[in-house]
């Protein structure tokens, strides 16, 4: 027991620093956003105590109640995110048709998650260097360029990978934590009176007595949940009890202290508001709190710019995205992968925005809409998860869902009020990228039906490898397909070039809708014609395919299939646009562009280019 609570409290500091990253920073600017964010509310004692009511019932109502105690059960063999949720809510329903709706939403919220993911570095660490206008005015002209210098920097090293300073993520978090908490709790001694707004009633008076004005604080008060979706897509690096522990033992009682001390701060001295986190800070300590926040920005920038290269692997293996180079930079953590595109674009558009939007509090107004969006097609996932797989009564499913939809619903009509602030951001943003997922997985299968109308059973394959003609050369061939029948690229080989390997493998490479295939179900094989074996090579979507490991497995069991002989053969569609559809036409052509552009087999996994073989032909579309 004691070994198991030491290994849980481990996990949980490497919690702190990888999943709370994000809302451990909110801080910073949220609050101070409530006021002097896109609408400009005037200060008043009422909308003081009514804003943090607010601040403290989102934070116990969406973080510890709906993601930590109930979406967090909803764990895909031990995986979360909005992905991974739609892929258990999709099998849990029997209609063809409702797991497509279902899988359809998963998909938007994934690029709503990436609309909001590229704002997070950009207003965490410009907030954080933002101190210096407290700490050295005579400082505040630099600010922009630092941030600029800290964010693109931040970028350089992600090709290093972020194992190698991993493990000082928790200690730092750990202090912030603390010192945040502290400095709360230090003001609200001074001003124990603010500690009523804990009670609920304060959020609805604000509500009742002044709704225009609670409607729009609602905007900014979505802030102090930034992150919320990293407890849950995060889940799976540190497991579900590590997390909550982490939660509710540092992260929650450090952001309700921390939220009320600069509640009590402004109601001291309404002119705080302009600043209330750092004018928490003695003067002299001003300083190195930036220093801190800084680096505790960048960590948390850190979490979601390795969030996004986790869900673009998942998606590339979901069939969402094309090929892409995903490198893993990590021999002994299976989630540390780095994709080099995906890095590099969000480094020019975090760049862009810092140098369009130049302060924190405009990039905190271009925040919102997506997140709260994502977080209503969660409640919706949840729902039928709840329902289709834990099985739970409808008079505890409907009420649930209508309280967290109104919640859900009401943040996020709040925040299309910023649509003219900058909110049009993230949303074209995502657009693009929900875009680009949807003609992917359409063009994808549209190619897949035109090929399967071209394809060649299996039981004809001792009539293409005997044809007249065909020689049997003294090597090792590895088909990799994705096909049910014979391999394009083995027939095109015996019809065309007329050779066929002695000795062949056709592996089959099938993703699983779960995260990860454990041994030995992830390979099955059989002889299905003298020399030639037929295997299937399964993978979860969170889960590296390796067809150069497979082939070491299977050759201990076929000795004929030597891994230092063999050549791999791989079969290319060649995309020809037709006009027959004009409908169509725009949307063949990006799938064609997106198609032309996507990483070669042999650099996707990781074989020796001096080895395969690309054969392919024209597909007209």
């Amino acid at each position: 027991m004691d070994r198991r609570a030491s290994g849980s409290g481990l996990l949980a500091l490497g919690a702190l620093g990888i999943v709370f990253g994000d809302i451990g920073t909110s801080p910073l600017y949220a609050f101070g956003e409530i006021f002097l964010g896109a609408h400009d509310i005037a200060v008043s004692a009422e909308r003081v105590l009514g804003a943090l009511s607010l601040v403290f019932w989102t934070l116990t109502l969406i973080v510890s109640v709906k993601y930590v105690l109930i979406v967090m059960r909803a764990d895909n063999d031990g995986e979360g995110g909005i992905m991974a949720l739609a892929s258990l809510a999709t099998s849990a329903v029997r209609r063809a048709r409702s797991a497509a709706i279902i899988m359809f939403f998963g998909v938007l919220g994934a690029a709503l998650f990436y609309g909001d993911g590229i704002i997070t570095p950009a207003v965490s660490v410009l907030s954080a260097v933002e101190g210096l206008e407290v700490a050295a005015p005579e400082l505040a002209s630099f600010v922009v360029p630092i941030a600029l210098v800290l964010l693109v920097g931040l970028f350089l090293i992600q090709r290093f990978g972020t194992h190698r300073v991993g493990a000082v993520f928790g200690p730092i978090m750990v202090v912030w934590f603390v010192t945040i908490g502290a400095l709360g709790l230090a003001s609200v001694v001074q001003s124990p009176s603010v500690l009523a707004s804990i009670s609920p009633t304060y959020a609805v008076s604000f509500i009742v007595n002044d709704p225009p004005t609670a409607f729009l604080a609602l905007g900014s008060v979505v802030l102090c949940v930034t992150g919320a979706e990293a407890l849950y897509a995060d889940m799976g690096q540190f497991g579900r009890r590590p997390v909550r522990l982490a939660w509710f033992v540092v992260a929650a009682p450090a952001l309700y202290l921390n939220y009320l001390g600069q509640g009590a701060l402004v109601l001291r001295d309404p002119q705080a508001v302009d600043s209330p986190f750092y004018l928490l800070v003695p003067s002299v300590l001003q300083l190195p709190m930036v220093l801190l926040a800084t680096v505790a920005t960048l960590i948390a920038s850190q979490a979601v710019i390795s969030g996004a290269f986790s869900m673009t692997q998942q998606a590339i293996r979901l069939g969402y995205l094309p090929r892409m180079t995903v490198m893993h930079t990590s021999s002994k953590e299976r989630g540390q992968v780095y994709v080099p595109f995906v890095n590099w674009a969000l480094m020019i558009a975090v760049v862009g925005l810092v140098i369009g939007f130049q302060d924190s509090s405009n990039l905190a107004s271009a925040y919102g809409i997506a997140v709260t969006g994502t977080f209503v097609i969660t409640t919706c996932l949840i729902t039928v998860v709840a329902r289709r797989r834990w099985n739970l009564p409808m008079w505890m499913i409907i009420p649930g869902f209508a309280i967290f939809l109104c919640i859900d619903g009401s943040f996020f009509l709040a925040n299309l009020t910023k649509l003219d602030h900058g909110g049009w951001f993230p949303l074209v943003a995502a657009g693009i990228i929900f875009a680009i997922l949807a003609i992917w997985r359409w063009g994808s299968q549209r190619l897949a039906r035109e090929l399967a109308d071209l394809s060649v059973p299996m039981s004809d394959l001792h009539a293409v490898v005997t044809e007249p003609g065909v020689v049997r050369t003294d090597d090792v061939t590895v088909f990799v397909t994705a096909e049910e029948g014979l391999p394009f690229a083995l027939t095109q080989e015996a019809r065309l070039l007329h050779v066929v390997s002695a000795r062949i493998l056709i592996l089959r490479m099938v993703t699983a809708d779960i995260p990860r295939v454990a041994p030995p179900e992830h390979l099955t094989a059989s002889v299905v014609e003298e020399g030639i074996v037929d295997a299937t090579l399964l993978t979860g979507f969170m889960e590296r395919a390796d067809p150069a490991r497979a082939v070491a497995e299977l050759a201990v069991t076929f000795p004929e299939l030597d891994p230092a002989r063999c050549r791999y053969a791989f079969y290319s569609a060649h995309i020809e646009v037709t006009r027959s559809r004009p409908g169509r036409w725009l949307a063949t052509e990006i799938f064609a562009v997106l198609q032309r552009n996507a990483t070669d087999a042999q650099r996707y996994y990781g074989l020796p280019v001096e080895r395969v073989v690309d054969l392919g032909r024209l597909v007209p579309l």
